[in-house]
């Protein structure tokens, strides 16, 4: 009997596939032969296709004899080809940009959102990112993404993200496929995505295909371009605080390309002016500074029509000082001083990382990618300061140094196999040794002179901790008919560290039914397993944050994700999207309460206690891809809470950034080739913070000014006071002038239009009776206790030129 099943299914499954054949290739850039990824590639008759994948490689196998096929990507005119199919065939296709986007085009066929499995993701072009205002003129990634529903930044102008109520360490940033754990320049005020090197972005937000795993929250896939393999094009720009140059062509020609990028800010040597006056006027010689670079690299080979290899680099440095350098002399009668004194405090971060993958062509139904990965990350702060007595000839110095860093070394296969027409199969295997330094400490004095001579030099803190990560995953993205479309796949993950093993098997499922043409309903499961912790002391993305690993106190934290959304496709090609969620997470890790990465402990694990959290809410966007006015209106409401045994009094306490309401619009349109507008407005609740509610005086208030002074703070409770609504509106308009040789641009942007003053922190200030405030506070016996707001960034006027060719 099962002799006699298994040849009937194999009987079905040869008639199934008869008189099919496969039409496979690349699709790329006519202009530059960059490849395309996640271009849509399908049938017109039966609007039957597929996506191409992250190297613009496609496989449709379609019925034999006549049919048309049509390649459409995002800021590019469409291509249609009749092909009579006899045997399988290679196609490649090369698409041309849009020139002029003035004119409406008529969309034909099916729409990628609703034909698209995935939900809770998005896909955002280079051009789109530019064209959105952000602060100083710097176009960020990471700025344009907390427009999105779900996705909210971090505080005033940084470029953190916080999806769907999860933390800044549960966001998985991928660059060419390489993890990169600290995604900041400036404490956060940038990210270290550089648009000039940058082809294509995608963020999920939820329903993670197997394929990726490690994060709880979201996955933002960043893929830099590839080269030009025609011709050197390039650009250069100067802005207010930083200057940019990149530069791409062939190596050789059609079979070799480069890429290179690089930037760097220049407000340490804008501050040197300003602070040699300031000396010579206080008659100091005092230092300061704070500025990045990062280049990005790459070099692609094509060894034929079957084989490609890629090599991708990226290195980025920030750097923060002050101090200062004084020789003292002084004659007071009996007491003389002659002495010298140096003080230096620097914080040095930053993120090396390379990649070399080798993409082969196995047959037209099987697509490999084979990658080699490097990364290292590391911050260091420290503190130096050395006095040198002329009279005595005593020298003293003293240096405290803190380090944490995390070095990872990884490889990685991955396939893509289409195996039977509607479906699409990717399955592959990992493994990464990372090496987590999670805080040394190194301090050291020296006192020397000539009737003494003494030396301490200790390092102590958290040792090293070696660990394995390995993960499996296979997932099928495939048709049930003409209206129901799944992606079900399934991630097993194995963590190895101090002679303990985590297993998660993570399944993930995803379903899309197309009742009517013009509308999607999506639904979808996940579960996510996390490796990593990161400790943080405050809302902006310190360097300070660390990096921690799983160990056998605290296990991998969990998260379990379900979605449901529907879209919808408007007239004037509007799309239209509600979408709603419930995540519950386990195993989170949070800082006890006045704890920090400073402290007596030496083990970081004295310091934090684990919890749980849940984040749900509802997603509204309304979106327009096409036309001379687009962008988007994206309404977010959600809650999102942490439970913690002994935080808060075992209450259920709000996270962070639990906002409420957010609202964001991103608005660009083009009058013409030589005049473009973007517009960006936000609203939303304020952050939660933790305010003391009474005081008890232990001693005479006096003169102190803040609370704590000779009293006892009580606190209602963790997060228990909510700051005030946020609210900004961002412009900028970019002047084009198309030159012999090239493209001229002038951008001019205001950030905080309006000059709205949103609070940066808040805290209470003691006033006497006397004094006229405004501000909410309480009496007290020789005054009052006001909540005072302080802000730090008003309007930004800002203006850059840059040169492309």
């Amino acid at each position: 009997m099962k002799k006699t099943l298994f040849i009937v299914f194999l009987f079905f499954t040869i008639v199934s596939t008869a008189q099919k054949f496969t039409v496979s290739g690349y699709v790329s850039d006519i202009t530059s032969g960059e490849r395309l990824p996640q271009a849509n590639v399908y049938q017109t008759e039966k609007l039957s296709g597929t996506t191409a994948n992250n190297f613009g490689y496609y496989s449709l196998t379609l019925p034999e004899g006549e049919n048309t096929i049509r390649i459409s990507f995002l800021g590019y005119n469409s291509e249609q080809l009749k092909v009579n199919l006899k045997r399988d065939t290679v196609i490649n296709f090369l698409l041309k940009p849009k020139s002029d986007e003035i004119n409406e085009v008529v969309v034909i066929g099916n729409n990628s959102k609703l034909d698209d499995t995935q939900m809770s993701s998005t896909n955002m072009s280079v051009k789109q990112i530019k064209a959105i205002p952000s602060i100083l003129g710097e176009s960020d990634v990471l700025k344009v993404m907390q427009l999105l529903p779900g996705v909210k930044g971090g505080v005033e102008g940084t470029s953190g993200i916080y999806v769907r109520g999860g933390s800044p360490d549960q966001n998985l940033f991928l660059l060419d496929g390489i993890p990169i754990y600290n995604a900041s320049h400036l404490l956060g005020f940038f990210s270290v995505f550089n648009p000039d090197a940058i082809k294509a972005v995608k963020i999920y937000k939820g329903g993670f295909p197997a394929h990726y795993g490690g994060r709880l929250s979201s996955v933002v896939d960043i893929t830099m371009k590839d080269g030009n393999m025609k011709q050197l094009a390039g650009n250069i720009s100067i802005g207010i605080i930083s200057s940019k140059l990149s530069l791409e062509g062939p190596l050789i020609k059609d079979k070799t390309s480069f890429l290179l990028s690089a930037r760097r800010t220049y407000i340490d040597l804008l501050a040197k002016p300003v602070l040699a006056i300031t000396n010579k006027q206080n008659n100091d010689n005092i230092t300061a500074g704070a500025f990045f670079h990062d280049y990005n690299l790459k070099v692609n080979h094509v060894f034929s029509g079957k084989s490609r290899l890629y090599l991708s680099a990226y290195h980025g440095k920030d750097r923060g000082y002050i101090g200062y350098d004084d020789h003292i002399k002084y004659d007071w009668g009996k007491e003389k001083r002659d002495y010298r004194q140096i003080n230096l405090t620097s914080l040095n971060w930053g993120n090396t990382v390379a990649s070399l993958r080798w993409n082969y062509l196995i047959n037209a139904k099987l697509f490999s990618n084979i990658i080699v990965n490097y990364s290292n990350y590391f911050f260091d702060i420290s503190l130096k300061d050395s006095e040198e007595d002329y009279a005595t000839n005593l020298k003293v110095s003293n240096l405290f140094k803190y380090y944490s860093g995390i070095r990872d070394f990884s490889g990685k296969m991955e396939f893509d196999y289409f195996p039977l027409p509607g479906h699409d199969v990717k399955f592959g295997i990992q493994g990464t040794r990372h090496r987590f330094t999670p805080g040394v400490t190194q301090i050291k004095n020296v006192s020397d002179s000539e009737q003494i001579s003494e030396k301490l030099d200790t390092l102590y803190g958290a040792s090293v901790i070696d660990a394995n990560d390995f993960s499996v995953y296979i997932e099928d993205d495939f048709r049930l008919g003409s209206t129901v479309k799944c992606n079900v796949g399934l991630n097993i993950s194995l963590f190895n560290v101090q002679a303990q093993n985590y297993i998660r098997p993570q399944p993930r499922v995803a379903i899309r039914y197309l009742p009517i043409e013009k509308l999607a309903i999506k639904a979808s499961y996940s579960r996510m397993a996390q490796h990593v912790h990161l400790l943080s002391t405050s809302g902006i993305n310190m360097p300070t944050d660390l990096w921690l690993p799983v160990t056998k106190a605290f296990e991998p934290p969990m998260s379990d994700q379900i979605g449901l959304a529907v879209n919808y496709k408007m007239p004037y090609h509007i799309d239209f999207s509600i979408e709603g969620y419930y995540k519950e997470m386990s195993n989170l890790i949070e800082y006890k309460e006045g704890a920090s990465f400073f402290g007596s402990s030496t083990n970081w694990e004295d310091k934090v206690e684990k919890g749980d959290g849940t984040a749900y809410g509802v997603e509204l966007l309304i979106e327009k891809q096409v036309g001379k006015t687009t962008g988007w209106i994206g309404y977010t409401l959600s809650w999102s809470e942490r439970l913690f045994e002994n935080l808060n009094f075992g209450n259920p306490f709000p996270a962070k950034y639990d906002n409420r309401h957010d609202i964001n619009i991103a608005v660009t349109h083009r009058f013409s080739d030589r005049i473009d507008v973007g517009v960006s407005w936000v609203y939303n609740t304020g952050n939660a913070v933790t305010l003391g509610t009474s005081e008890y005086r232990t001693a005479s208030l006096g003169d102190y000014s803040r609370v704590g002074g000779g009293s006892i703070v009580e606190y209602g409770g963790r997060n228990n006071f909510r700051m005030p609504a946020y609210h900004r509106l961002d412009i900028g308009v970019n002047l084009h002038k198309q030159k012999k040789h090239g493209k001229r641009t002038w951008s001019f942007s205001a950030y905080n239009a309006y000059n709205h003053i949103n609070p940066f922190f808040v805290q209470w200030d003691f006033v006497r009776e006397n004094a006229v405030d405004t501000e909410i506070g309480y009496q007290s016996d020789n005054g009052k206790m006001v909540l005072k707001k302080y802000s730090l960034l008003p309007i930004i006027p800002s203006v850059s030129y840059s040169y492309s060719f």
